[in-house]
């Protein structure tokens, strides 16, 4: 699997994620998105945003228990708890949410 932006593929592997971190954009961010029937708001890329500092400092993608706990200690109860980062991200917070951040896939999400 490979995406097309501006001329460019990015390799990706069979599950969509890039396997090239350092190519990640936001540009491609929105590609993938797409590509997963995501809508890219300021509460989408809040998280992603997010997920891309928590792998900067951890040099890991959390799984969405780690992620929600993270979530909730850095923007409060009203963002990080299941509801509400299962309405940014339904196909699962932290498997679809790194996926569009071009972060590998979380340890432990199936």
């Amino acid at each position: 699997m490979a995406y097309e932006i501006d001329g460019n593929t990015i390799e990706a592997d069979e599950e969509g994620y890039i396997t090239d971190l350092s190519v990640w954009t936001p540009e491609l961010a929105g590609l993938i998105a797409k590509d997963e029937n995501i809508e890219m708001d300021d509460e989408r890329w809040e998280v992603v945003n997010f997920l891309r500092d928590y792998y900067e400092e951890y040099q890991i993608a959390p799984a969405v228990r780690v992620l929600i706990k993270a979530v909730k200690k850095t923007m409060g109860k009203e963002k990080g708890n299941n509801k509400y980062l299962y309405t940014l991200f339904p196909y699962g917070p932290a498997k679809q949410a790194c996926k569009i951040a071009g972060l590998p896939k979380p340890t432990g999400c199936v």
